[in-house]
C-alpha cells in the first residue's frame, strides 16, 4: 500500500523559503512519476512540478526559477524547495506518484494514483 505524507509547509513573508518534504511509503522514487499539486481557496488544483525516476523534472512555466524538485538520496521521497515566496503562492500543496502516466501531461493531476493529505503554505506580511 502506498502512503504520502508531507511536511515542512508554514507561514513565511514574502521573499521568503520553505522546504516542503513527501515521504512515500510502498512506492520507488526512482521507478516512477511523483509530482507536486497546490489548491488555493476557490481555485482549481494545478500542477506545480514532477520529477521522473528521481531526476528527470518538468515545472509549470510560472514556477521555474523558484522552485526546484529534487529526490531524497534514501530515494523515499521528494524534496520542493521554494524560494523568493509571493502572497500568490498561498495554497494546499499535496504531493502524488504514479508508476506510469496516462497522458503525456506529467503535471496532469489525473495522472496520479496515490496522493497525500498536503500542508498549507502561507505566504503573507
Amino acid at each position: 500500500q502506498v502512503q504520502l505524507t508531507e511536511s515542512g509547509g508554514g507561514s513565511v513573508q514574502p521573499g521568503g523559503s520553505l522546504r516542503l518534504s513527501c515521504t512515500a511509503s510502498g512506492f520507488t522514487v526512482s521507478r516512477g512519476y511523483m509530482a507536486w499539486f497546490r489548491q488555493a481557496p476557490g481555485k482549481e488544483r494545478e500542477g506545480v512540478a514532477a520529477i521522473y525516476g528521481g531526476r528527470l523534472a518538468y515545472y509549470a512555466d510560472s514556477m521555474k526559477g523558484r522552485f526546484a524538485i529534487s529526490r531524497d538520496n534514501a530515494e523515499s521521497g521528494l524534496y520542493f524547495q521554494m524560494n523568493s515566496l509571493k502572497p500568490e503562492d498561498t495554497a494546499m500543496y499535496y504531493c502524488a506518484a504514479t508508476a506510469t502516466l496516462r497522458t503525456p501531461r506529467p503535471l496532469d493531476g489525473d495522472n496520479y494514483n496515490y496522493w497525500g493529505q498536503g500542508t498549507q503554505v502561507t505566504v503573507s506580511s
